[in-house]
């Protein structure tokens, strides 16, 4: 049989991170790498209560420390705007909501552990710290508002009495009347509540900036890590210091991770700016891991109940969703947009063809809550992945056979969902099918009953996902030949460790004939790069990629016309190779420099193709576990992904962000755990106490494909970036509850399924059963 060899360049091609020699070797440049001469240091005053009024004393002595340069209050920067939320969403009464202010720095009262009061700037970090330590700050302690539920009790504490409740807002979609009728009518109806727990990003890098301005331009630059500068630009500019953009440069190194927290504007750096004009001299601040914990935008945090109707055959018929949100203290950037994006994905993979969706946000005194790996795609698809199981379990049917049933069905493609989402293409039961092959599922009462002989508890879950991504829009690419023969792409979207460099540089080697080294990205730079939609929701590979292929192709066609008028032959006859334009099948051939060095300016082509419609990955986790009832340990023993996300670009980049989606996902199910007293206080705000899933706490992947191309993207993309963190927590949970329901009879536990709640819920099931 013939093998169809695997192409050097270009889509399908597993070419190596080019980006990784420089990682690995210590020669990244993060934000922190940056030192310039004459940097002074600041440090934030922030609130160590929930809920207070305060005053501040004891600022003239530490303004007059040593080395002291700048201290900051809400009086001190009154001309600046709140820091807006972007996400105002349309109530099911009709209305928009209300949007509390949220300052820049606190005037008279702080809503959360974190919230900002001062910023310190002095000559060192030391200095800084020492001043901060000066400053009195006297609280009015007031009740906090703690619990997602319990905020929207009659008796809680209001974190904004002037709006008179905790409740943000409230939204809601789909057929109301239909869904009741279907539940009318249903021959079982499974219910179920779960809590998806808040989490901490935890990046590798924590944040960090530097503040400059420049008088003789009057204008600003801010170097920090972003996950798309042009719309931290635009945030700081036209909401926050009132300016034009073009006043504003920001400038992003290299980025050790974002997961959705990095693409958010905060306060340090309109604050470093504004010390930068100030002092006439640069103003570095750099977080501590704590501070993370306690100031940048969670995760997750919603309790869901949820119920489904189901008809004599087992085939759902309805669905009825309640989501309560937990906002934090204030409405952040995108805040609000994140359960109004995830209910629109309620029913899965599922032919529901009556849903009824609400969603309230609800304020608590806590950290605002914020897009996290997949934003309210995770949330909404392990509702209905556990109420699944569930509904598989009461009525007595195989799991996977009872999903099977209800998947839309490949010839029903394109589908619209009862919320308005629009799946084009897939083939849902065969990365079902492909999934219980690879896991052996047919053999899975052996291997429990080799664990039962070890005294262990074995568990078998899957789910199987979707999510929209690569939302409408395009990215454009500006592609440059360069003097010396090599090709600079110039991009708007942000690597933050993904690979962007790779997956670009390989389709533009293979239309320019180049190597992968001859290839340069320009990207992080507001002032070279003209545009940009940075890194959010797994769009950069399917919305950058296709205007990248364009921009080459554009650019490839300008040079071959040049080359041609230099040859003496058609277009037709050229092709690029190694640095030249060869004439097929002779060895007549000029070089790209020498293109390049007839032209007048720089040979460039710039192009943006625009997608109408979002993507949509799918696919199915298979998870085994193994469970200690003695310790309540679990161990995750096999695990299985097939997924569907079209066309693959690059099979190694592809596969490292669905075994680190993955891994973040069953971090969040087995040890993540973010808990507040009812004080307020943070009580897990550092690793001693907030355990994140470490390389022996994950297991081996199984992971393999059964791509469908997709129609919407104009390459068949459909984005990988969030896939794993998405189907991974309830495929676990799903594994840990099976386990638990046959072995002790507990039935029902929530994430996080940590080695104390594991053996909690196994004791008060004995308990209850004795």
């Amino acid at each position: 049989m013939n093998q169809i060899a695997t192409p050097k360049f270009g889509v399908g091609a597993p070419v190596r991170r080019k980006e990784d020699a420089d990682f690995i070797s210590g020669k990244g440049h993060y934000t922190d790498d940056l030192k310039v001469a004459g940097s002074a240091h600041a440090v934030v005053l922030r609130s160590s209560l929930a809920f207070a009024k305060f005053t501040l004393g004891g600022l003239d002595d530490a303004r007059a420390m040593e080395g002291v340069n700048l201290i900051l209050t809400a009086a001190d920067i009154e001309e600046t705007n709140s820091i807006p939320c972007k996400a105002v969403l349309r109530q099911i009464d009709g209305s928009k909501h209300w949007v509390p202010k949220r300052e820049v720095l606190c005037s008279d009262t702080v809503r959360f552990v974190g919230d900002a009061i001062a910023f310190i700037v002095a000559d060192t970090i030391e200095q800084a710290r020492a001043a901060l330590e000066m400053i009195e700050v006297d609280y009015g302690d007031m009740d906090p508002a703690i619990g997602t539920e319990a905020a929207l009790g009659e008796d809680a504490p209001l974190v904004w009495p002037e709006h008179g409740s905790n409740q943000a807002f409230h939204i809601g979609m789909g057929n109301k009347d239909a869904m009741e009728e279907a539940f009318q009518t249903a021959h079982h109806v499974t219910k179920i509540k779960v809590v998806n727990n808040r989490v901490v990003s935890n990046a590798v890098e924590p944040r960090a900036c530097l503040g400059e301005f420049d008088t003789q331009s009057g204008r600003y630059t801010l170097t920090t890590g972003t996950q798309g500068g042009h719309a931290v630009r635009d945030v700081i500019s036209k909401h926050i210091l009132g300016i034009d953009p073009k006043d504003i440069r920001v400038v992003t190194p290299d980025v050790g991770g974002g997961f959705g927290t990095k693409i958010f504007t905060y306060l340090e750096y309109p604050l470093c700016l504004i010390a930068a004009k100030r002092l006439g001299r640069p103003v570095k601040w750099l977080q501590e891991r704590t501070e993370h914990f306690v100031s940048d935008a969670h995760g997750r945090d919603n309790v869901s109940t949820a119920e489904l109707a189901l008809d004599e055959n087992g085939r759902m018929t309805g669905l009825k969703v309640d989501v309560l949100a937990n906002m934090g203290a204030y409405l952040h950037e995108f805040g609000p947009g994140i359960p109004g994006t995830g209910i629109t994905m309620s029913s899965g993979l599922y032919d529901v063809p009556a849903t009824w969706i609400e969603a309230k946000g609800v304020y608590t005194n806590t950290v605002p809550l914020d897009a996290f790996r997949g934003a309210g795609r995770p949330e909404a698809l392990y509702l209905i992945e556990r109420l699944a199981d569930k509904a598989a379990y009461e009525i007595g049917m195989d799991p996977a056979e009872f999903r099977r049933q209800s998947f839309i069905a490949d010839d029903a493609l394109p589908y619209t969902t009862a919320t308005g989402r629009t799946y084009d293409t897939g083939s849902f039961g065969a990365h079902l099918t492909k999934a219980l092959e690879k896991a052996q599922y047919l053999t899975f009462a052996e291997r429990e009953e080799e664990s039962r002989a070890k005294g262990l508890y074995r568990g078998f879950g899957l789910s199987s996902y979707v999510e929209a991504c690569a939302f409408p829009g395009g990215e454009e690419a500006k592609l440059e030949l360069n003097a010396n023969g090599t090709v600079t792409l110039l991009i708007g979207t942000q690597s933050n460790g993904q690979g962007h460099a790779t997956a670009y540089g390989q389709i533009i080697a293979e239309q320019f004939g180049l190597q992968m080294d001859q290839v340069e990205m320009v990207q992080g730079d507001t002032d070279r790069v003209a545009t940009g939609g940075g890194t959010g929701g797994s769009r950069s590979i399917p919305l950058g990629l296709p205007s990248v292929k364009a921009a080459s192709e554009t650019l490839v066609a300008k040079i071959k016309e040049i080359a041609s008028e230099k040859l003496e032959v058609g277009v037709g006859d050229l092709t690029l190779e190694d640095g030249q334009v060869r004439v097929v099948g002779t060895d007549q051939q000029v070089s790209l420099v020498s293109v390049a060095e007839s032209q007048e300016s720089t040979l460039s082509a710039a192009e943006k193709v625009m997608q109408d419609e979002c993507t949509y990955p799918n696919g199915t986790h298979v998870c085994e576990v193994e469970i200690d009832p003695d310790t309540g340990k679990t161990e995750v023993v096999n695990y299985v992904i097939v997924d569907d996300f079209g066309v693959t670009v690059n099979p190694m980049l592809l596969a490292g962000q669905v075994h680190g989606g993955a891994g973040q996902a069953i971090s969040q199910a087995l040890c993540e755990h973010t808990v507040y007293d009812e004080d307020g206080q943070l009580l897990s705000a550092s690793f001693m106490d907030y355990h994140v899933a470490r390389a022996d706490d994950l297991p081996s992947f199984d992971f393999s494909t059964n791509n469908v191309p997709s129609t919407t993207n104009a390459m068949g993309i459909k984005g990988a970036g969030e896939a794993g963190s998405i189907g991974a927590a309830p495929a676990v949970m799903n594994a840990v509850q099976n386990a638990l329901r046959k072995n002790a009879g507990v039935e029902h536990i929530n994430m996080p399924a940590t080695p104390i709640a594991v053996w909690t819920a196994i004791q008060e099931a004995q308990s209850a059963g004795s």
